[in-house]
């Protein structure tokens, strides 16, 4: 399975971006997909989550500002972020959990850089 990221990019304090990810190749059944971040010096964290029955999961801080969505028959996630703000600085990377014979995998995007200026 492959993941592919894109929308990334500069924007201004208060302003907003849109990311999407698009899963291909080897999908028997993606479960749940999501987008982490990791800003420099810092651990991975998740972002938001999203199952495919439309279940979703928000990091504190970015509830009420990010919004995640999927379109199961293309297995694609999105994030629309809205109201970013410097300390949302990092490259973001999305996930999907796939469900295969041998049970769950998890995958990863290359990442894309979201870069929030002050």
């Amino acid at each position: 399975v492959q993941l592919q990221a894109s929308g990334g990019g500069l924007v201004q304090a208060g302003g907003s971006l849109r990311l999407s990810c698009a899963a291909s190749g080897s999908i028997f059944f993606i479960n749940i997909m999501g987008w982490y971040r990791q800003a420099p010096g810092k651990q991975r964290e998740l972002v938001a989550s999203i199952a495919r029955g439309g279940n979703t999961n928000y990091a504190d801080s970015v509830k009420g500002r990010f919004t995640i969505s999927r379109h199961n028959a293309k297995n694609t996630v999105y994030l629309q972020m809205n109201s970013l703000m410097p300390e949302d600085t990092a490259v973001y990377y999305c996930n999907a959990e796939n469900i295969e014979k041998l049970g769950r995998v998890n995958y990863w995007g290359q990442g894309t850089l979201v870069t929030v200026s002050s």
